[in-house]
């Protein structure tokens, strides 16, 4: 169970990735990280159902300083909305535990499809819906996010992303958030649901026989390490370049990223013989 060169630089680059789109799309990089780190670990022969829980685990671990490093820069533009962040990112953390726990108990196939099937809802979501008027404000009121923010950390913590894949299209035509405002306070609540989600995934590994060296319960240290290392820095960028985009373009990648990423982990691709 030895990473070698070809895995550790696909790590490399993954985390590269991750941080720009973390910063940019107010996303955990779930849709990016989960697929590659899930072949890596069965490439060095890690049990399927034990490397989907290690790599949803890790990801929530590699999201948290990723999100703290975007969610200053947005800050720095005014972009979050802290009350509303915080709300619904300790909501979400208590989901996200009770998600995780339930993840840790699931195989393989069920997470796999799961992660899927919930982004492409998002993107679906995020194109068909009408946009909300440009007078629409946020809610005041905190019962909107603690009733949205428990559901969805229970589905983060399942299919183990920080929860912005999800959140940011119900903060845009839910709670009626400007795409910008929804990115940047998106980053912000993940700092919370990744810290739920990731220690729900390191306990309930605990004493499980199986795991790849560097591993304590389902988090892979040598992993966080690889990804995050890329992916702080990165995130500063990312966020920088968010904010140079128009807000319809904005929209529209973030929903092309989303079909792509869910679509690979249901198998569309690889069941049409595609190497995308």
């Amino acid at each position: 169970m030895i990473m070698h060169s070809p895995q550790i630089i696909a790590l490399l680059i993954t985390g590269i990735c991750v941080g720009f789109a973390s910063g940019l799309l107010g996303v955990g990089g779930c849709f990016i990280m989960v697929p590659v780190q899930y072949w890596v670990l069965k490439a060095i022969g890690v049990d399927p159902t034990i490397a989907i829980r290690i790599a949803f685990g890790t990801n929530l671990l590699v999201v948290l300083p990723t999100a703290l490093s975007g969610s200053m820069t947005h800050h720095r533009k005014g972009a979050v909305l802290w009350k509303a962040g915080i709300t619904l990112g300790v909501t979400g953390a208590v989901g996200a535990f009770f998600g995780a726990f339930l993840a840790a108990h699931l195989p393989a196939k069920v997470l796999t499809v799961a992660f899927g099937v919930a982004v492409i809802l998002g993107a679906v979501r995020m194109l068909t819906a009408k946009p909300p008027k440009i007078t629409d404000e946020p809610p005041e009121s905190l019962a909107p996010y603690i009733l949205w923010g428990v559901p969805l950390g229970i589905v983060s913590g399942i299919i183990g992303i920080g929860g912005g894949v999800l959140m940011v299209p119900i903060m845009v035509f839910f709670l009626k958030f400007k795409i910008h405002q929804a990115v940047g306070t998106s980053t912000a609540l993940m700092i919370f649901t990744a810290i739920g989600g990731a220690l729900s995934f390191l306990l309930n590994g605990l004493g499980v026989q199986g795991l790849p060296p560097y591993s304590t319960g389902y988090l892979n240290w040598l992993q966080w390490v690889l990804l995050a290392g890329c992916s702080i820095p990165m995130a500063m960028v990312g966020a920088r370049a968010a904010h140079k985009l128009p807000a319809k373009q904005l929209k529209y990648l973030f929903i092309i990223v989303m079909f792509y990423m869910g679509l690979k982990m249901i198998g569309v691709f690889a069941w049409l013989h595609l190497p995308i």
